[in-house]
């Protein structure tokens, strides 16, 4: 995933620049398929190497840094990331990841999850949080809020939730109606799964902690966790295989469908 995200940023910046790859390749000196097998994620340069397609390239220096980033992080099982705002969910790679997903499953267990939440329940989540004085809560949630356009029905969506997410009040009463009947809505999408494991089940499969499975068409599928200050993208096979596990047991633990929806509905009631 992160050789990926690399050779996607690479791309982007030669295209920037207003040339091609063969352009780049002639006025950094290389044959053409160095550059071609660099935008696939393949590496094959040295880190100074890269820095001087980058500055022939005139790419901006915050692009930059991220890139000289990916690049040392391409050969790792994982990819650690610390968001200067705080706000893991809003990395740049994850963004991205998420973009190219053709499945995105998701795993919460204290808060309705991301792209699920209204505006007004984002709001009370960042003002109750340790990042409230550090941000502008409105650009923060105008861009969670803008991130949610990666619903589409050439997707499939797959949450998986406890109660006490339901249940949590964040916001008060009428923010968590608000919230309850905008899951409602969403559960009405074809494309779009609710799952909830009820409180009633005990201890369960999730204990572990949040996290998301990212699917591809093309691609190998990555996770992505969080914790209060940093993420981390995880790919290695045993690892992903082990999510993967913990999904196949909530899928079990879990209401069906319909069930969910009838629990939803009774909260709100």
């Amino acid at each position: 995933m992160v050789g990926r995200s690399f050779g996607d940023g690479v791309r982007d910046t030669i295209h920037a620049a207003g040339m091609t790859q063969r352009q780049a390749a002639e006025r950094a000196g290389w044959e053409e398929p160095k550059v071609s097998d660099l935008v696939n994620g393949k590496g094959g340069v040295t880190e100074v190497e890269l820095a001087l397609l980058l500055g022939l390239c005139h790419t901006p220096p915050d692009d930059a840094q991220h890139l000289l980033a990916l690049y040392r992080e391409s050969r790792e099982k994982g990819y650690l990331v610390f968001p200067e705002d705080g706000f893991t969910d809003q990395v740049r790679s994850l963004i991205e990841q998420e973009r190219l997903a053709n499945k995105i499953t998701m795993w919460s267990m204290n808060v309705i999850p991301g792209p699920l939440q209204i505006p007004d329940y984002i709001r009370a989540l960042i003002e109750r949080s340790v990042r409230a004085k550090k941000v502008n809560v409105a650009e923060v949630i105008a861009a969670k809020t803008a991130r949610q356009g990666i619903f589409h029905y050439s997707r499939t969506f797959l949450f998986y939730l406890h109660e006490h997410a339901l249940r949590l009040q964040v916001g008060g009463a009428d923010v968590m109606q608000n919230q309850l009947l905008h899951l409602l809505a969403m559960i009405n999408r074809s494309y779009v799964t609710v799952r909830v494991v009820p409180s009633s089940y005990g201890a369960h499969a999730g204990l572990s902690g949040s996290f998301r499975l990212l699917n591809y068409d093309k691609f190998e599928p990555v996770v992505f966790t969080e914790t209060e200050n940093s993420g981390l993208f995880v790919e290695d096979k045993t690892s992903l295989a082990t999510y993967v596990d913990v999904l196949k047991l909530l899928d079990a633990q879990a209401l069906d469908a319909e069930q969910s929806r009838e629990l939803i509905t009774s909260i709100l009631a």
